[in-house]
């Protein structure tokens, strides 16, 4: 049977990803195939990515008629598609106005643009920007300086300076690492650290930085790349706190799989950028725009985001349920269809151990597995996860 596999390598392609020894071929659903025909159960999404999983009977047709129409024309000229998602997004986030890219790289690199601009127009000349131990945000030269992982950024220094960097969860440290600097402008961070290792924010916590930031006339800039989207329930994770930031870079889950970054921005930073001062190729092609508008209307018309809360409620369930009393499994965390389970000790291996089962995850920050499977998973498909992934845990602690 071996013999027949077809071998998997890319010798033209650079290596920059530890692969596993998979190629995969297409998809339906939560479901995907490789190019020997195994099937997985696919509880990665690209990486938060596919909201609607793969080959969606409502987005196909969608995207084919847009390839069919134009793909990219460029920002020279008005892009329809490009206004109905703004409104969109702008009516789902209470804020107003919105820059399109093609990356959450690119998302949060105009964030930072605008931040230093804000800082710039009220005269500092030195503008710096608040950042958090474990973020990511990017492999930028910028993003990478902002982003707290010594791990990525090392060999690619001098870093971009401009940054304070404070641990989450603490806004006594956060006041500390502020006082008595006038040149402080920005607070960036994820409502939930996602390559961190699923580290949420306390909703306590968001208040007093959202308090904070008017107090101090900063910008509130929240990194929604990979919890935004309705991942945990609703549109953005940080609604669950109740608070409205003043810049949220979106990505990932927006186009359903085709390439598209947004910065979101209210009356605060709205207007900072003005001609001349950014802009992209690529970002807010009709492709992209089309892929954005339908991902929005199916989700609502598919009631996904009810669907995210509850069968993230039921998958953490089973998981809880399935490991409980085992020693080795630390926490489960996340909300919603974005979760993390800590172990104690490094569990990389799991990614092919799963994926040899036919379960696709991640591990992230060494011990973290991370599920964050398409919005359109069933109960069902949660239960199936659980009954691979629990006794595949259970037998990698016990060696």
């Amino acid at each position: 049977m071996n013999a027949a596999l077809k071998p998997v390598a890319s010798p033209h392609v650079m290596n920059t990803y530890g692969r596993l020894p998979i190629a995969m071929s297409h998809g339906r659903g939560c479901r995907v195939w490789d190019t020997n025909g195994k099937e997985y159960l696919d509880a990665l999404a690209g990486i938060a990515v596919n909201t609607l999983g793969h080959g969606h009977p409502k987005l196909v047709p969608a995207l084919q008629d847009q390839v069919a129409k134009m793909i990219h024309c460029c920002n020279y000229y008005h892009v329809p598609d490009q206004e109905r998602l703004a409104q969109m997004l702008a009516e789902r986030s209470g804020l107003t106005n919105v820059f399109f890219c093609s990356t959450g790289l690119e998302a949060n690199e105009a964030a930072l643009k605008l931040a230093r601009k804000y800082g710039h127009d009220k005269g500092i000349e030195r503008p710096e920007i608040v950042v958090y131990e474990k973020a990511f945000h990017g492999r930028s030269i910028a993003t990478l300086s902002a982003t707290g992982n010594p791990k990525v950024q090392a060999g690619f220094g001098p870093l971009v300076e401009g940054f304070v960097r404070v641990p989450a969860n603490d806004i006594e440290a956060l006041k500390k690492a502020t006082a008595n600097n006038p040149n402080v402008v920005a607070v960036f961070f994820e409502t939930i650290q996602g390559e961190g290792g699923i580290n949420p924010m306390r909703a306590q916590y968001l208040k007093d930085v959202r308090a904070l930031c008017d107090e101090r006339d900063w910008l509130l800039m929240i990194d929604e790349v990979q919890c935004g989207m309705g991942r945990t329930g609703k549109w953005f994770a940080h609604q669950w706190a109740g608070i409205v930031p003043d810049v949220m870079p979106l990505a990932k889950g927006l186009g359903s799989g085709v390439p598209i970054g947004a910065v979101v921005a209210g009356p605060k930073a709205a207007n900072i950028f003005q001609p001349g001062n950014h802009g992209t190729t690529f970002g807010g092609n009709p492709l992209a725009m089309r892929a954005g508008v339908e991902t929005i209307r199916i989700m609502e018309e598919d009631g996904l985001l009810a669907n995210a809360e509850r069968v993230g409620s039921h998958l953490k369930a089973a998981l809880e349920k399935g490991w409980a009393g085992v020693a080795g499994v630390k926490e489960i965390r996340g909300q919603g269809l974005m979760l993390g389970i800590e172990l104690d000790r490094p569990c990389g291996v799991i990614t092919q151990r799963a994926a040899d089962a036919g379960l696709l995850l991640s591990v992230t920050a060494d011990n973290v597995i991370r599920l964050v499977p398409p919005l359109i998973i069933t109960t069902a498909d949660a239960d199936a996860i659980a009954a691979i992934l629990v006794p595949l845990v259970k037998a990698f602690l016990a060696e």
